[in-house]
């Protein structure tokens, strides 16, 4: 029987519990924001709790091997492991692994629309909002996104 999208919700607080984001705000947030985001750009269940799970294995909250054997459908999974940024990898392979799976777009649209709103970006300091902006129009451009403002 797969989770629940309130038991993912409760697990992906749990799993962060206790870190914050660069502005120093709870990371749950965050979590919360790219979930909403996917609910209302029409997600649907399996990509809500993929948005509640996406930095889980990325932070070292959850393991991959907790990932490869949680009652999740395949296709959360899979949109989990493609939103995983992996250390050293070249942000081409990055877009390009979001692009080939089914239903990942979406939740990095979801994450990338939360993590460059002005409003969390005006709390950070000029050289990391400066680096931040430069990372999040790159990303948008390799997934032939069109960033638009709020």
């Amino acid at each position: 029987m797969p989770l629940t999208l309130s038991e993912v919700e409760a697990l992906a607080r749990a799993a962060h519990e206790g870190q914050t984001d660069k502005a120093g705000r709870p990371y749950a947030e965050h979590l919360q924001a790219v979930a909403e985001g996917v609910r209302a750009r029409g997600g649907d269940a399996d990509q809500i709790a993929a948005a509640w799970l996406h930095d889980a294995v990325e932070d070292d909250a959850l393991s991959e091997t907790w990932l490869d054997g949680a009652p999740l459908s395949d296709r959360t999974k899979a949109v989990v492991l493609a939103v995983t940024k992996r250390p050293g990898e070249p942000p081409e392979a990055y877009a390009g692994r979001i692009l080939a799976t089914p239903g990942a777009l979406l939740v990095k649209q979801a994450d990338l629309a939360h993590n460059a709103d002005p409003a969390r970006l005006a709390a950070l300091d000029a050289p990391t909002r400066t680096r931040l902006t430069e990372k999040y129009a790159r990303m948008h451009s390799l997934l032939g996104l069109t960033p638009h403002p709020g």
